[in-house]
């Protein structure tokens, strides 16, 4: 059964990463604040970006990793700036990488 893994913006500027296997459904309960206790309290909610895996545990594996990611790899994800990405991956820290914010200049 197919996955999607799936970021939403919130009104208030925040993201929310999850997962399921019928995108469009999911969409409408997070629309109708029936999503998540997130999104609830964070009406309306957009879709920014999706990733469309083979199997559901695939979806579910990828929130998981985007999940614990700071918001400026977030957003080099959902604007397709892999360089960045691959930059972000590689700064672990402050220490490793002076030219790269990781706590997404917030």
């Amino acid at each position: 059964m197919k996955g999607y893994m799936y970021i939403l913006e919130c009104c208030d500027g925040s993201y929310y990463t999850g997962s399921t296997i019928h995108l469009d459904i999911r969409l409408a309960q997070h629309m109708m604040g029936e999503g998540a206790k997130y999104t609830k309290n964070r009406l309306p909610v957009k879709l920014l970006y999706y990733e469309e895996f083979e199997r559901i545990d695939k979806a579910f594996y990828r929130e998981k990793q985007v999940q614990k990611w700071n918001r400026k790899k977030k957003e080099a994800l959902i604007i397709g700036q892999t360089e960045e990405l691959k930059i972000a991956a590689e700064c672990m820290n402050e220490t490793h990488c002076k030219n790269y914010r990781t706590d997404g200049g917030e």
